[in-house]
């Protein structure tokens, strides 16, 4: 029996969701292919505002969200598991099902289509988005230390949703590395994709070798290859001058930061001593050696504390900063800690910078806006001594998470 019909481009794995459940549940659904630039007329729009694919049409209902569809087919047997048998085992299902739209489609979507040249290529953008999609793989592995299947023990909805938003990783940008990272995450995937319902909508699945890289447009390429062309071809009409020197390449320009006076404080020592004692030790040396002329301290606050939620989401906003101050690494270093918990929590910190003002490779970064810099003058520094060890040892009162950049 047809439960009715997806409408969606070829090799969509959106679309297994519903046919995998409703071919457990002993039905079928028809497929079509939809082109976008021919197939959207106003009947279409008149049924499916967003004007999305895939979309699921039949005699009951029309839906335009292929979570939605699946869950439709995962309900059309009374005595079915797949939604689970208890209250419990219900919300787990709906909470793997979320966490599959959420943290692994949405992440894995802003990590692979700028690759594939769907989307525009932004690096912090695109950093952000594998760092994300990681953190939902590292979850998911954790979860899955102990489990075949997400919930219960057999295949239900759950693992239905999360194995078919995991495919385009699997396929694009997991290699042997990221596999060998999650271990239980590969295991759960390859044990699924063969069983039979699964196989059968989803095909056999190559495991990615070589994983997808950005690659700049040809046409750049070509466009600096047209430039240099008349050059080549001048120099080679001009008069010889055998004794002629050929032009010497401008000299690299050097930060600002590097013309400063020499300063007895080494950061990269800093760094080691930091990294590599207990915080009184270090602090103690850092004390001892901070030079106040070519070094600068600065309490750096969140300006949008009132906005901030989730305490993992507002970590990671500062790792997202600190990946955006890479031009900074040999200048300065920091810590920044979240305070505090879910939806009333703070981000502070302190900063060590090279020079008097915070310099052009830390502006530059392009959330250096959300932050209040305020430079600490040395006479300020006897009073906040306590403070700053608090921070650098991460012991802040409210403390819930942190990074440090060095």
């Amino acid at each position: 029996m047809s439960l009715g019909t997806i409408s969606s481009y070829p090799g969509n794995p959106r679309t297994a969701k519903a046919q995998i459940a409703a071919a457990y549940n002993g039905l079928t659904i028809e497929q079509k292919d939809f082109d976008l630039h021919k197939d959207r007329d106003e009947a279409f729009y008149a049924k499916f505002p967003l004007g999305k694919v895939p979309v699921f049409e039949s005699a009951e209902v029309n839906l335009f969200e292929s979570s939605a569809f699946g869950y439709y087919a995962a309900l059309q047997k009374e005595d079915s598991t797949l939604l689970g048998t208890t209250a419990a085992e219900k919300a787990q299902v709906l909470q793997f099902v979320l966490f599959a739209e959420n943290e692994i489609s949405a992440h894995l979507g802003a990590w692979i289509y700028p690759l594939m040249g769907y989307y525009p290529y932004l690096k912090p953008a695109h950093d952000a988005a594998i760092e994300k999609a990681k953190r939902g793989l590292d979850a998911l592995n954790k979860i899955l230390l102990t489990k075949t299947y997400l919930v219960g023990e057999d295949v239900t909805y759950a693992d239905i949703a999360v194995v078919t938003a995991l495919v385009i990783g699997f396929k694009t940008v997991f290699d042997k590395s990221i596999r060998s990272e999650y271990k239980n995450v590969t295991r759960y995937f390859t044990t699924l994709v063969a069983k039979k319902h699964f196989k059968e909508f989803l095909g056999d699945i190559e495991l990615c070798e070589t994983p997808l890289k950005y690659t700049p447009p040809k046409k750049e390429k070509k466009e600096t290859k047209k430039q240099e062309t008349p050059k080549k071809e001048k120099k080679a009409a001009a008069p010889a001058a055998d004794d002629e020197e050929p032009a010497k390449p401008a000299p690299k320009p050097k930060s600002k930061l590097d013309l400063l006076p020499p300063s007895k404080f080494i950061m990269d020592e800093w760094k080691r001593m930091y990294s590599n004692n207990d915080s009184d030790v270090a602090m103690k040396w850092f004390w001892e050696h901070h030079d106040p002329e070519g070094y600068s301290l600065w309490k750096v606050d969140y300006k949008y504390n009132d906005e901030l939620t989730l305490v993992f989401m507002s970590n990671n906003l500062i790792g997202g900063f600190f990946a955006r101050l890479e031009m900074a690494r040999k200048y300065a270093f920091g810590s920044l800690v979240v305070c505090g918990e879910n939806n009333n929590n703070t981000i502070s910190g302190y900063f060590l910078i090279r020079g008097q003002e915070v310099p052009f490779e830390v502006y530059d970064a392009a959330d250096f806006g959300s932050y209040n810099f305020v430079k600490i003058e040395p006479s300020q520094y006897e009073e906040k001594k306590e403070e700053i060890y608090k921070y650098m040892a991460w012991e802040v009162e409210g403390f819930a998470d942190g990074k440090i950049f060095k």
